[in-house]
């Protein structure tokens, strides 16, 4: 990965794309966006934070997702439990940390519409925070940024909530950066989908709609029209 100026801490950046995609019945990880799939684009706005070192956290699909995802640049991580929620490919990650990490940065794989933008604002507000949080104009949302004396909590987490109970425990500790807008969607249902590409929140283009279309119309048993 390129460095950052040499004054920045070590950074290390983990894309969380491990999830099954129950609710959706096939890969979201694969679903169109902006003339790619969903994760190529979080895992190119990733390569563009300059991190030190990024990760990216596979379990359901994994091989496809390998076959057909650009992951030039960046270090795969396997969460075999991954059924049990993001702290399973939370916990794959620190296992690989690089020992000089000074800062971890979760982003999600299905969340296109964070931009590189919040994590530099992220990075440079956290200060000596144990953790920080991106504060949109609607509430808390990701990316999050942890400092080292947390890394042993996150590999201990359990299920989708893990990392929030972490942050009500932490209380006042916890700083919150400004990010303007709303918190980006993320992608858990085919409705959830139908407004990413519509725009909400994310600036999509809407070129994508006839492979979209396709997924959406096979989803629903409908054909393709």
């Amino acid at each position: 990965m390129r460095r950052r100026e040499r004054s920045s801490p070590f950074a290390s950046g983990v894309v969380l794309a491990a999830g099954g995609s129950r609710r959706l019945g096939q890969p979201k990880q694969l679903l169109p966006y902006r003339g790619v799939t969903l994760l190529d684009h979080v895992v190119a706005t990733a390569r563009h934070c300059s991190f030190d070192q990024l990760l990216v956290a596979l379990g359901g699909a994994e091989e496809n997702v390998r076959a057909q995802v650009d992951l030039v640049g960046a270090e795969v991580v396997v969460a075999r439990d991954y059924r049990g929620g993001c702290s399973s490919s939370i916990a794959a990650a620190i296992e690989r940390l690089d020992p000089r990490c000074e800062v971890l940065v979760l982003m999600l794989g299905d969340q296109p519409g964070v931009t590189a933008a919040a994590v530099r604002a992220l990075l440079a507000g956290r200060g000596d925070a144990p953790m920080a949080v991106s504060r949109y104009d609607d509430g808390r949302g990701h990316p999050l940024a942890f400092g080292p004396a947390l890394f042993d909590d996150l590999s201990r987490l359990h299920g989708d909530k893990g990392v929030w109970r972490l942050m009500d425990q932490l209380g006042e500790a916890v700083v919150e950066v400004p990010v303007p807008g709303p918190v980006p969607l993320d992608v858990d249902t085919w409705a959830d989908y139908e407004s990413v590409l519509a725009g909400a929140g994310t600036g999509a283009g809407r070129h994508d709609w006839p492979r979209a279309h396709s997924a959406l119309a096979s989803a629903r048993g409908a054909p393709a029209s």
